[in-house]
């Protein structure tokens, strides 16, 4: 049979029947009316095969070898998994309807009644199937079981019957002729008793020992856990007797003589087990669906959380992006604040050193101008020596010209307004500008040493290199107020270009390297230096991939070590 009928399959139908003759005759008119159809002889052999794929009906003759037709409709409204499923008894002529309807069965049709009605009733049956949901996939369904039942009796005639007795009852049966086939049974597993039976009273061995032993089994391994034990007596057990029986672990004592009790009694407690391990199956089944609930809730939960989180995140992402923008534009400010102050400082110098050749200038002028007022008609010669005196301040004024005509030139080239973009810059040209525009700082009490040993031109902002360089020779000529010397050197590597400027000053202590290049940390007097100098140089290196570092002069002073990736200014 197929796993699953699909909507145009044929229906599926497992007939239980033990006479061959009936069961070809059957086959034939339930194939002929569209159905397909499986045979079991025996109902041992039907519940083996409902461990596989459910068929979609059962047609059970009630009459068969071993257990009966009832009592396999009884098996089947045990398991959770076959309970729903619909059977049909075919019963004889006489108490057809107690017997199809108290086994449990949906329907009963008598042999002698015409065949179209079973037809007619399989139809309706199936009809009421297709209306319901299958069970088969119900929380905690597992397969069919038969219940295992352990015969222990040192009479093989009762033994035989007995073991027979039970089979009838769709029991699967063991048999053991003493106290070590018994206990031999009982650890052999792997698949468990539901109940043993226990002659308490056989010759051939001590029956009361024998049920003590048998009991301790029940908790000591797979084998025999959980079983329930059933003593035999003879016909009228004393009261001492059961207590001792009762005492030595059994949970029943029923007399040899009664056998319909006993089997009956036997059919109870194997029920009752098998209901119990449907209830554990059910309540894991139930148990894990609630685990996997919680686990779904507890999954959703973390997922709210994360997500919650990732809003939170990206909330504090967004205010940090707006915090960095507006230190951003604050440092911006502060370097705009710093090259203001620094302009202010430059611009001073230039009217320092204008001013200068401007009175020189200005001097001789006036010299010239009462020099050519005050000529009287005179001689050749006295008026050619007035000339001469007057050409050679007229010289002089012209050389002051060309001094503050050298000076606007020089500042020209330091601030490169029209040049923002990076270019080649030459070094040491650019180290000339700035000497000259600092002269005033420098003049004749500090000595520059030059050592251009470097490639002359790298890649940068024109601009931005002069204000580094400019920023460090003003500290360096503040760091000497009586004096010294400044060294200027540029190396390069195959990786860096590097420009060194050192001076014979008292030097940076170790423990403010750190914090020279930190806004607005100084050492000068309070309204000498507003700490950005070397920030923004810092800062400026920084914007060129490159490093600024200070470490010890030879001479006892400071060295300033800029140094530019060739990799970079390459670009």
């Amino acid at each position: 049979m197929s796993e699953a009928a699909g909507p145009d399959d044929p229906a599926r139908i497992l007939l239980v029947e033990d006479s061959e003759t009936q069961a070809l005759e059957l086959r034939l008119l339930l194939e002929a009316n569209g159905f397909s159809v499986e045979r079991s002889p025996t109902a041992e052999a039907a519940l083996d095969r409902l461990n596989g794929s459910l068929p979609d009906l059962v047609v059970a003759d009630y009459h068969l070898p071993g257990m009966n037709g009832d009592e396999l409709t009884r098996q089947l409204r045990l398991s959770l998994r076959t309970r729903a499923l619909p059977v049909l008894m075919l019963t004889g002529a006489r108490d057809g309807e107690r017997q199809g309807l108290e086994s449990g069965a949906d329907a009963y049709v008598a042999k002698s009644d015409d065949r179209d009605l079973l037809v007619l009733r399989i139809r309706a049956l199936l009809r009421e199937r297709k209306a319901a949901p299958p069970v088969s996939e119900a929380p905690g369904a597992a397969g069919f079981r038969r219940g295992r039942v352990l015969v222990i009796d040192g009479s093989a005639t009762y033994r035989t019957f007995l073991a027979g007795l039970l089979g009838q009852e769709g029991h699967a049966v063991a048999v053991a002729d003493g106290a070590e086939a018994a206990l031999a049974a009982l650890d052999a597993g792997p698949e468990p008793f539901d109940c043993v039976t226990l002659d308490l009273l056989s010759p051939a061995y001590d029956g009361l020992a024998l049920c003590r032993a048998v009991d301790e089994r029940r908790g000591a391994g797979a084998g025999g856990a959980g079983f329930h034990l059933v003593g035999i007596s003879g016909s009228a057990p004393g009261k001492d007797f059961l207590v001792r029986a009762y005492a030595a672990g059994a949970d029943d004592v029923v007399a040899k003589s009664d056998a319909e009790v006993l089997a009956l009694r036997v059919r109870g407690l194997v029920r009752r087990r098998l209901l119990e391990e449907d209830d554990r199956r059910i309540a894991g089944a139930f148990g894990a669906h609630e685990r996997a609930v919680e686990r779904a809730r507890a999954e959703a939960e973390a997922a709210a959380a994360r997500a919650r989180l990732a809003d939170a995140l990206e909330q504090a992402n967004a205010d940090l992006a707006t915090a960095n923008r507006r230190l951003t534009e604050a440092q911006a400010k502060l370097v705009q604040a710093a090259k203001m102050a620094s302009l202010g400082e430059l611009v001073a110098g230039i009217a320092h050193e204008i001013n200068n050749p401007l009175a020189f200038i200005l001097a001789h002028q006036g010299t010239v101008e009462r020099l050519l007022g005050e000529m009287p008609p005179q001689p050749e010669e006295t008026s050619a020596r007035a000339l001469a005196k007057a050409r050679d301040r007229v010289g002089t004024m012209r050389m002051g010209l060309t001094r503050i005509q050298d000076l606007v030139l020089n500042l020209r080239k330091f601030s490169r307004l029209d040049e923002g973009e990076r270019a080649l810059v030459n070094v040491p040209e650019a180290i000339e500008t700035v000497l000259a525009l600092l002269q005033h700082k420098l003049g004749a009490r500090i000595a520059v040493e030059r050592d251009f040993g470097g490639r002359s031109e790298i890649r940068c902002t024109p601009a931005l290199l002069n204000q580094v360089v400019m920023n460090i020779l003003a500290n360096a000529a503040d760091a000497m107020p009586e004096g010294g010397t400044i060294r200027i050197g540029t190396r390069s590597t195959a990786e860096t270009d590097e420009i060194r400027i050192s001076d014979t000053g008292p030097g940076i202590p170790e423990d403010l390297r750190e914090k020279i290049f930190e806004p607005f940390f100084t050492t000068k007097p309070v309204g000498s230096g507003t700490g950005l100098g070397l920030a923004i140089a810092y800062s400026v290196v920084q914007a060129h991939s490159g490093v600024l570092n200070v470490e010890a002069a030879p001479g006892g002073g400071a060295c300033f070590v800029i140094g530019i990736p060739r990799q970079a200014v390459s670009a």
